[in-house]
C-alpha cells in the first residue's frame, strides 16, 4: 500500500520523457517551455472518483530548461496519474494554458480504459460562446477524462525481424474491432487485438503477409455527436483518425483489460504474427489530435504547450487546418520532429511493429507557418533515422490543404498510389483515352516513380475510405444518410459503375458483370508492378451498403460478415488463387522498371504493346482495348532465373473482342492462365493450364485474359 501522504522524492532527470520506474520508484518528465508551473497528479486508484495527490513542481529543482521532472519513491507500474499546467491564458498570443483542465502525458504508454469521455467538461473555453468572444473555462474536467498509467519499458531488444523484401509484400488493410466483431467470425474474443490474432490462419490461407491497422493509437470513439436519422443511434469515431496518446495502444480493443493489460496483448498479437510470417504496420496519424479547433477540449498538448505543438493562424486565437479535423500538428518544430521520432522508435523497438503508414503525410512537409517544404527536415529525419532504418514508410501523400504530393516523397518512401486506384478504376468502367494512363499503372508507374523503383508505388483499388469493392461495382452513387450529414460527407467522385441497377440485385446478367469486374480488379492489383494492397473482405465481397464514408458506423455495415465468406468462395478462391499467382511468377514482382527496349542478352524487348490486331498501338487514338506481351527471360537478371513469358489482353468494352497472338519470346506455346470471364475452376489456372492452338482468341466483353508461355 502506497502510503501517498509521505512520499519521498528526488529532483530526477529531464530524460527520458514521460513516466519511467527506476530505482524502487518511478520517474517522471515532462516538456512545457511557456508553463509557469506544472502539477504531477497522482492517483489513488484507477476510478473515476478516485482521491489523488497533487505534487506541485517546484522551477528551481525540478526543472531542467524546457523540462520539468520528478523522481518519486516507492511507486510503480500501473500508477495512475495526470499533469495540471498553469500559464497564461492568451489565446491572442498562442496560449492556453488552463490549469482547471487536467492533462494527459503524451508521452504516456497506457491510458485508462474505464472512462466514457465527457468533452463538455474538458473544453478550454465554454462551448456557448462564438469566436469573436471566447470564455475561460473555470469547470474541473477532472472527472470526465482519462488518465495516465506507468507502463514499464522493456530492457532488451526481444524483437527477431522479418524483413519481408518490398517486392514480395502483399498488405492487407483491416480495422482490429471490425475484422472480428461481427458474431459470424466465431472468434472467442471478438473486436479485440487478441480476436485478431485467432483469424492469423485465415490470413496465411489467403496468402498476405503483412497487416496495415486502422489507428490503434489511442482515441475518443465517443466524440461523434452526430445521430443515424434512421435509427437514433448515436455514431462514433469508429476509424480513429483523431489520436489523442500516440504512444497508447486502444484500451477498448483490449481482452485481458483497459489499465495497462492493452499494452502486453498488443505485443503479444503483434509476436504471433510475426511467428506466423506476417508483418504488422500501424496507420499512424500525427497531423493532427483530437483536440480540434478552439473550441476543442483541452486534453493534452493544448494545456501543455499550444503555441509550440500547432501551427497557428495568422491570428493565433485559431488554428491552420490542412487536417480537415480542426487543427494541424507543428510537425516541424524541432521539439514536435523529436516527439514524433521518439513515438515511432517506441512501436518499433518496444511494441515491434514492422513499419508505419502516415496519415496526410503531406502535412509532414509543412514548415511551422503551413508552407509546403522544398526538403522537409521531419520527412528525412524518418527515412534516414538508424533505428528505423529497417521500419517500412508508406506516406499518404496528399492533406486537406491541397498538397497533392504523389510521386514527390524522397529515398526510400513508399506512397499510397491514389492515381493507380483512378485509373484502374476508369479504365475497367470503359473510359475512353485511358489506356495509356492504364499501361503506366500496372508497370509501375514509372512516371512517378522512375528515379527510385516500382515498390514505392502502393497500389490498391479500394481502402478503408471510400467504397468497398463489391460496392464499387454495385452503386454509382454514395448512399451516406446513415451518417447524420444528409449524404454531403464521403467522395463525390467515386469512378464506380452499378451495370444497370443501384444497389443488390436479382438480375442475373448484372451479377455476371459485377462478378467479372471484381475480378477484373483482383487480377489487375496482383499483375502490376509495385505492391498490392488489399482491402480486408474484398476478397469475398464485403458491402457497405453503397456507404463510402463509413468513419462513423462502429455497427454491421462497418464490421465484416464473415457469412459471405461462404456465400461468395468463388471470388475468395480467385483472389487466393491470384496471389499465389503473383507469388510464382518474380516478373510481376520485378523491382526494376519495363524499359521497352532491348537487352544486351535477349533478342526481344521486356515489355511490348500491342493492339488487339498485334500492331504497335496509337495511344492518341480512342481505342479501349490494350495488350502487353512481356518477355519473362528478363527476371534472370534480377532474379537469377528466368519467368514464363507473358501475354496480357484487357477488354474493357462493352462488346467481345478478338485478338490476335503473338509468338511468345521463348518460342514455348502459350498457355490460359487467367479469363476473368470464365466460371468458377476455369477462371484461373495454376497448374496444367491448357494449351492454346489457335492463332487467335476471343476475350469477352468486360474481361482480361492472360496467357502464359
Amino acid at each position: 500500500m502506497i502510503d501517498y501522504k509521505n512520499l519521498k522524492t528526488a529532483p530526477g532527470l529531464p530524460t527520458p520523457l514521460g513516466a519511467y520506474v527506476h530505482n524502487n520508484g518511478v520517474q517522471f518528465s515532462i516538456f512545457s517551455r511557456n508553463a509557469s508551473g506544472v502539477k504531477l497528479i497522482l492517483f489513488h486508484n484507477s476510478e473515476p472518483d478516485s482521491d489523488f495527490t497533487e505534487i506541485a513542481l517546484d522551477p528551481f529543482l525540478n526543472k531542467t530548461g524546457d523540462v520539468w521532472h520528478i523522481w518519486i519513491e516507492g511507486l510503480s507500474e500501473g500508477q495512475v496519474y495526470g499533469y495540471r499546467i498553469s500559464g497564461e491564458y492568451d489565446p491572442a498570443n498562442g496560449h492556453r494554458f488552463n490549469e482547471n483542465k487536467l492533462l494527459i502525458d503524451p508521452y504516456s504508454r497506457a491510458i485508462t480504459g474505464n472512462f466514457i469521455w465527457d468533452l463538455s467538461k474538458a473544453c478550454g473555453i465554454e462551448l456557448n460562446v462564438s469566436n469573436e468572444a471566447e470564455s475561460f473555462s473555470t469547470v474541473d474536467s477532472g472527472p470526465y477524462v482519462p488518465r495516465s498509467i506507468v507502463i514499464n519499458g522493456r530492457n532488451e531488444i526481444v524483437k527477431s525481424p522479418i524483413r519481408i523484401p518490398e517486392n514480395d509484400l502483399i498488405i492487407y488493410e483491416l480495422h482490429v474491432k471490425g475484422f472480428t466483431a461481427h458474431h459470424s467470425s466465431k472468434v472467442n474474443f471478438p473486436g479485440t487485438f487478441k480476436g485478431l490474432t485467432e483469424k492469423i490462419p485465415y490470413l496465411k490461407e489467403l496468402g498476405i503477409n503483412a497487416v496495415e491497422l486502422l489507428p490503434i493509437q489511442e482515441f475518443d470513439e465517443y466524440e461523434n455527436i452526430n445521430i443515424n436519422p434512421f435509427t437514433g443511434e448515436r455514431l462514433k469515431n469508429y476509424w480513429g483518425y483523431s489520436t489523442i496518446a500516440f504512444f497508447a495502444p486502444k484500451g477498448s480493443y483490449s481482452s485481458s483489460g483497459t489499465l495497462g493489460q492493452q499494452v502486453k496483448e498488443f505485443r503479444e498479437m503483434v509476436r504471433a504474427f510475426n511467428d506466423a510470417g506476417i508483418e504488422v504496420f500501424l496507420d499512424v496519424v500525427f497531423n493532427h489530435t483530437h483536440e480540434g479547433d478552439h473550441r476543442g477540449p483541452t486534453l493534452s498538448f493544448r494545456g501543455i504547450d499550444n503555441s509550440i505543438y500547432y501551427i497557428l493562424d495568422e491570428d493565433k486565437r485559431f488554428y491552420k487546418n490542412f487536417s480537415g479535423c480542426g487543427n494541424t500538428v507543428n510537425c516541424n518544430h524541432p521539439l514536435v520532429r523529436q516527439f514524433i521520432l521518439d513515438a515511432l522508435r517506441y512501436w518499433f523497438i518496444e511494441m515491434d511493429v514492422d513499419g508505419f503508414r502516415f496519415d496526410l503525410a503531406s502535412i509532414l512537409g509543412r514548415d511551422q507557418k503551413g508552407e509546403i517544404l522544398s526538403n522537409p527536415p521531419l520527412i528525412e529525419w524518418i527515412e534516414e533515422d538508424p533505428i528505423l532504418r529497417n521500419a517500412k514508410i508508406i506516406a499518404e501523400a496528399w492533406d486537406a490543404g491541397g498538397a497533392y504530393l504523389v510521386g514527390k516523397f524522397p529515398g526510400r518512401w513508399a506512397e499510397w498510389n491514389g492515381r493507380y486506384r483512378d485509373d484502374v478504376r476508369r479504365f475497367w468502367r470503359g473510359e475512353k483515352g485511358l489506356k495509356g494512363a492504364f499501361a503506366t499503372r500496372i508497370t509501375g508507374s514509372s512516371d512517378l516513380y522512375s528515379t527510385t523503383s516500382p515498390c514505392r508505388s502502393i497500389n490498391f483499388i479500394t481502402c478503408h475510405d471510400g467504397f468497398t469493392l463489391n460496392d464499387l461495382v454495385s452503386y454509382n452513387n454514395k448512399h451516406n444518410l446513415e451518417n447524420g450529414e444528409d449524404n454531403r460527407d464521403g467522395e463525390n467522385h467515386n469512378f464506380s459503375c452499378n451495370w444497370g441497377e443501384e444497389g443488390p440485385t436479382n438480375n442475373q446478367e448484372i451479377e455476371k458483370i459485377r462478378k467479372r469486374m471484381i475480378k477484373n480488379f483482383i487480377a489487375t492489383l496482383f499483375i502490376s508492378l509495385g505492391v498490392p494492397m488489399l482491402l480486408s473482405g474484398d476478397e469475398f465481397r464485403r458491402t457497405q451498403k453503397g456507404n463510402n464514408n463509413s468513419y462513423c458506423q462502429d455497427n454491421e455495415i462497418s464490421w465484416i460478415n464473415w457469412d459471405l465468406l461462404q456465400e461468395n468462395s468463388d471470388i475468395f478462391e480467385f483472389t487466393k488463387s491470384m496471389i499465389l499467382f503473383r507469388k510464382e511468377h518474380p516478373m510481376l514482382r520485378s523491382i526494376r522498371f519495363y524499359t521497352g527496349e532491348q537487352g544486351v542478352k535477349f533478342t526481344t524487348e521486356d515489355i511490348q504493346w500491342k493492339t488487339p490486331e498485334n500492331t504497335t498501338p496509337d495511344w492518341d487514338d480512342e481505342e479501349l482495348c490494350i495488350a502487353a506481351l512481356i518477355n519473362g527471360a528478363y527476371a534472370e537478371e534480377i532474379f537469377l532465373i528466368p519467368d514464363s513469358d507473358f501475354y496480357m489482353m484487357f477488354n474493357p468494352s462493352n462488346t467481345d473482342i478478338v485478338f490476335s497472338l503473338p509468338q511468345s519470346p521463348s518460342g514455348r506455346r502459350w498457355k490460359l492462365s487467367i479469363n476473368t470471364a470464365a466460371q468458377r475452376g476455369m477462371d484461373i489456372y495454376l497448374k496444367d493450364e491448357p494449351i492454346i492452338e489457335r492463332e487467335k482468341i476471343t476475350v469477352e466483353a468486360h474481361s482480361m485474359i492472360i496467357l502464359t508461355a
